[in-house]
């Protein structure tokens, strides 16, 4: 198990119930249809690049001091979207420092677990 948030581009939805129907749409559309492969849209790269110039992958984390529960971490983008599977142990620290990150870049956080927005 993990702890997972999902960063997008776009609009910021104007409440929860919104949020979480954009994200299953840009979900479905781009990293749950296993026919067509959605190569990430740059800034999705550059929050990826963001994010592992912070913590290594986990693939490369030999200390495991890295948040993430998989990796290659980019491996979870697909178009305008990112999913991120976070450690429980690490979730606090990370979904506040992802979260942090998405809105200086202009990207939505949404929260899978409390499916809700980050502020």
């Amino acid at each position: 198990m993990s702890y997972d948030l999902a960063v997008w581009e776009g609009q910021r939805p104007t409440d929860n119930r919104s949020a979480g129907r954009v994200f299953e749409d840009l979900y479905d559309r781009f990293l749950d249809d296993d026919d067509a492969v959605h190569p990430p849209t740059e800034r999705i790269s550059a929050f990826v690049g963001a994010l592992l110039n912070r913590w290594r992958d986990a693939t490369e984390d030999v200390e495991e001091a890295s948040p993430w529960a998989a990796g290659p971490l980019i491996c979870g983008a697909g178009g305008p979207l990112v999913y991120l599977p976070l450690r429980w142990d690490r979730a606090e620290e990370a979904s506040a420092y992802v979260a942090d990150l998405a809105d200086s870049m202009g990207l939505v956080c949404f929260d899978v677990q409390e499916n809700g927005l980050r502020p």
